[in-house]
């Protein structure tokens, strides 16, 4: 089966809607987040460190447990009551056990004192953990904003728009350095953009016009019914290898303008596209006895219309001519799938190992043939279909299917 991937020079297209938001952001282990834990949690391990120099020191001011400061040598007719030590209130004590009980009770009201320092100093820590945490993730926002501006240029350059610069103002730091590396590489970017689309129009001129002037010329003389059978049979040979080298301009000039960024892009329906590419291929399908089934189902996508009828044309057209000989099928359904419009092409035909399914990929590559030199068509097809898909951010699977022949899947983000 007829078929070949983008070329390997080809730039990388986004597999992702660079427009859609990142779910669930507070999840992500940003540059932010972290800095904000490096910052609240040296905060907090200095409070801990402080807390506790501030708690021995304390403790050993008060000189918890050491010998008392005073002590009651004769207590004749002291009367003493107290809330806090009830035990110093009682009159039967003797002298010895009075002094006693009064060392106990200071060491208890030394004990509360630190016990009372270190619960509020802990509740204090506490709230200025939390208001450093705060003004931490504020602070590395407003650091880490041009980063940000940076991000959202290259979301947009990615989503096709070249045109976009970063042009970052402030001090002539790394990050502005950074910001103004990148804006030159945009800068080089669009010129080579620029003028491989100059390149590509000049050369669709070029290339088609000597094509279209042989294909004129050659029509002409067929139609001379004067004209000898060896003529006529050499015009037949030289304008179908015409027809041969206008088809293989038009893939070429197709890939690489696939190749570039989809600048008009609008609601294009799928189930749509593929109806129109089967009407386009119902008289070959029904001179090679193939019927063309399956259900097609809406599958709205934003795209370029035409090349996204490319691909759906590309794939039937290549199920088609890549059949079995007698009482083949195609089939083409379109759905909405986890999200995502999805395209499946599925054709009886010859079996495909599954390790040749990659090469197939690989322009002018055909199964088990010669890389040129087949009337099925120029090898180009699935390169189309590939690059095609990459520039819309999708995908195409190939996998052989149980008999022979291949499935199609070509999956396209709504």
């Amino acid at each position: 089966m007829a078929a070949t991937p983008a070329p390997p020079t080809a730039p990388p297209k986004p597999t992702w809607d660079p427009r859609s938001p990142t779910p669930m952001p507070w999840l992500r282990p940003t540059i932010r987040i972290r800095l904000t834990l490096l910052y609240g949690g040296m905060f907090l391990i200095a409070g801990i460190l402080l807390l506790s120099i501030i708690y021995l020191l304390a403790a050993q001011a008060l000189r918890t447990g050491s010998q008392p400061l005073f002590k009651i040598v004769d207590f004749d007719g002291l009367k003493v009551s107290s809330q806090d030590c009830p035990g110093i209130a009682d009159g039967n004590l003797s002298l010895t056990e009075f002094n006693n009980a009064i060392s106990e009770c200071i060491d208890d009201q030394r004990q509360v004192a630190l016990d009372n320092l270190l619960s509020r100093s802990l509740l204090a820590l506490l709230g200025l953990a939390v208001i450093a945490f705060a003004f931490g993730y504020a602070m590395a926002g407003r650091v880490l904003s041009p980063l940000g501006r940076i991000t959202r240029t290259a979301r947009a350059v990615a989503g096709s728009d070249l045109s976009r610069r970063i042009e970052l103002d402030g001090p002539d730091d790394e990050l502005k350095e950074l910001a103004d590396t990148f804006d030159d590489m945009l800068e080089r970017l669009q010129r080579a953009f620029t003028a491989q689309q100059r390149f590509v129009g000049n050369a669709s001129h070029e290339l088609r016009t000597p094509l279209a002037i042989n294909r004129t010329l050659l029509e002409v003389h067929l139609s001379d019914p004067n004209a000898p059978v060896e003529l006529q049979q050499l015009g037949k040979t030289l304008l179908a290898t015409n027809e041969r080298s206008e088809q293989l301009v038009e893939g070429l000039l197709l890939l690489a303008r696939s190749d570039n960024q989809i600048v008009e892009r609008g609601p294009v329906d799928l189930a749509e596209v593929a109806g129109q590419a089967i009407d386009q291929v119902a008289s070959e399908a029904e001179s090679r006895h193939v019927t063309i089934r399956g259900t097609r189902r809406p599958a709205v996508v934003q795209g370029n219309g035409v090349l996204l009828e490319r691909i759906a044309l590309n794939l039937v057209q290549n199920a088609v001519r890549y059949n079995v000989p007698e009482d083949g099928w195609v089939e083409v359904t379109t759905d909405v799938q986890h999200g995502q419009a999805v395209l499946v092409v599925s054709n009886t035909g010859p079996v495909v190992p599954a390790y040749e399914v990659e090469n197939l990929f690989e322009p002018f590559r055909r199964l088990r043939t010669e890389r040129t030199g087949s009337d099925k068509g120029v090898g180009l097809g699935l390169s189309i279909v590939r690059s095609v898909a990459r520039a819309h951010g999708g995908h195409i699977y190939a996998q052989p299917r149980e008999g022979g022949g291949l499935v199609m899947r070509v999956t396209l983000p709504i």
